[in-house]
């Protein structure tokens, strides 16, 4: 898919709104200059940044409700999907909240939020942390059985747990949920027919 498709659907279908989508532009070039040096994203994938990374992040928007409550990206990386979540939010009173563990991500992190102006909280590692969000997203961050307890036992308040995966998303929802059971939903990828998005109530 070429970036200004994917572009067109973050405006279109995703309702990013201009300057997202010039804050995001920023972001990518940032982020491809800083790929020389530390590999944040793999190279591979640089050419289809805008569809392999960028979109797959931005798609969560429709899945989470910015006008109440605040979100929690585990292991965010070079900011996917939590920073492309932040570049979207536009309500002064949802927060969104990035934890990364990796102090050279951080700082990557942290140096894009002062260029962007971008209303997001850095922390470092989940466990030395606080959790306490109504939204938990992530991607490309542990197993699936290792994300649910950790989302039921760090994340301090009921909330709705996001999870980016891959073709196997069944088969691991099947081996994680042997012993608790827990709603659950699957959605599909935009940029991926065999990925799916996990959607979960942990209460």
């Amino acid at each position: 898919m070429q970036d200004n498709e994917v572009i067109n659907i973050l405006q279109n279908q995703l309702n990013y709104s201009t300057k997202s989508i010039s804050d995001i532009k920023i972001f990518v070039d940032e982020l491809l200059e800083a790929n020389k040096k530390h590999n944040f994203i793999s190279e591979s994938t640089e050419k289809d940044i805008w569809h392999r990374h960028v979109l797959d992040a931005a798609q969560l928007v429709k899945f989470i409700d910015f006008t109440k409550g605040s979100l929690s990206d585990l292991g965010s990386g070079a900011g996917f999907p939590g920073m492309i979540l932040a570049i979207f939010n536009d309500n002064k009173d949802f927060h969104v909240k990035l934890y990364e563990k990796s102090p050279v991500k951080r700082a990557f992190l942290e140096e894009i939020k002062r260029k962007l102006s971008v209303k997001v909280n850095i922390f470092g590692n989940i466990y030395e942390e606080i959790i306490e969000s109504d939204f938990v997203v992530c991607r490309a961050f542990k197993k699936l059985e290792t994300i649910i307890q950790v989302s039921r036992e760090i994340v301090k308040k009921p909330h709705k747990l996001i999870i980016l995966k891959g073709q196997n998303a069944q088969e691991e929802l099947n081996k994680a949920l042997k012993k608790e059971k827990y709603d659950y939903k699957l959605e599909k990828s935009v940029t991926n027919n065999n990925s799916r998005i996990i959607i979960m109530n942990i209460k």
